[in-house]
């Protein structure tokens, strides 16, 4: 008498495990990702104007799992232990630093260090792409501890732009953020609904967001397999692609590098979790964020940080404009670590 309830119920589990299947990979399945050139996002014509006749010439490291990793070294002008490691945006790569990078080190504040990510740059191995979400976490703490030999006591300021700020929280929040002694957020990115993002970062990102919903039902379960499918484009314009650099952008994201380069879901936590000096600096006229929301949102979390927003700057005006120098310099200089 006993099995007919249990067959039912086996049944009824089987049923519910098959139509959740169903939904998962019909979300995935049902949707592609747009990565095709446009014009009414961020505006990067700020770039076009940059001198790239000195930049230096490309260095590699090794990470743990034997990939080398490429990187640009810009020297301080002055003797210094102090070493900033740069990390740059969606999309791009370690050259959108050269500018401020260059005038950084010249200006003797210290050593930069601007790394192009793994799937990012000129030749990566599997552009847009990682192994699995802590990857980028332990390729920089590799190269943090590459670029610290033979320096003695030095001290490691992290900075990000866009990405790459969230990157910076994402590190700052885990298992390495004791390589770091500091942090410097440029514009971050921190989570698509956060108070700080506009829609779809002003139009620069462009989400696939059934896939996305569909992957993250399989990885509540314990199913990666798919997580190599690209779930975001980026509208980067005609007039870059077309350029001397066009081939080495980065277009579009799978849903693994998606969750490596940002924070953690719970982006409050990451942030909670530095209790080191903070510098926030975004611009006013930012298409992508709502600069005024970035001390409010991360001051909630963590007491540690400075906020400057710069009258009409955009968002690639904070990396590629001469107002961010002298704030970076001014607050290295008062550091005491």
């Amino acid at each position: 008498m006993k099995r007919k309830p249990v067959r039912k119920l086996a049944t009824t589990l089987a049923t519910m495990i098959i139509v959740f299947f169903v939904i998962a990979l019909g979300l995935i399945f049902s949707e592609s990702v747009d990565s095709s050139p446009g014009s009414d996002s961020v505006d990067l014509s700020e770039a076009t104007g940059v001198d790239y006749s000195d930049l230096p010439k490309t260095q590699r490291f090794a990470a743990r799992d034997g990939t080398e990793l490429a990187y640009r070294r810009y020297e301080s002008a002055r003797q210094t232990n102090r070493i900033l490691v740069l990390v740059h945006g969606s999309a791009w790569h370690g050259m959108q630093f050269h500018a401020m990078a260059g005038e950084l080190a010249a200006r003797g504040v210290a050593t930069v260090i601007a790394p192009d990510m793994r799937g990012h740059g000129e030749k990566p191995v599997r552009r847009g792409d990682v192994d699995h979400s802590g990857q980028l976490e332990e390729d920089m703490a590799d190269l943090i501890g590459h670029v610290s030999e033979g320096v003695s006591s030095p001290e490691i300021i992290l900075g990000g732009h866009s990405s790459g700020g969230g990157f910076v929280v994402r590190f700052a929040g885990g298992a390495y953020a004791g390589k770091a002694d500091a942090f410097i957020l440029l514009a971050p990115f921190l989570k698509y609904n956060a108070p700080t993002t506009r829609e779809n970062s002003g139009g620069w990102a462009r989400p696939a967001t059934r896939r996305i919903i569909g992957l993250a039902m399989l990885n509540m379960v314990g199913i990666t397999a798919l997580n190599h499918l690209d779930v975001i484009g980026f509208a980067m314009p005609q007039f870059v692609l077309s350029g001397p650099y066009g081939y080495t952008a980065t277009r579009r994201y799978t849903y693994r590098m998606t969750s490596a380069f940002a924070p953690r879901p719970d982006y409050e936590g990451d942030l909670a979790a530095i209790d080191k000096p903070l510098l926030v600096v975004a611009g006013e006229r930012d298409e992508a964020f709502i600069a005024e929301q970035f001390e409010p949102v991360i001051s909630a979390q963590t007491k540690t940080g400075v906020y400057h927003v710069l009258p009409g700057v955009s968002h690639m005006g904070i990396i590629y404009g001469a107002e961010v120098l002298p704030i970076i310099e001014d607050w290295l200089g008062g550091l005491s670590l």
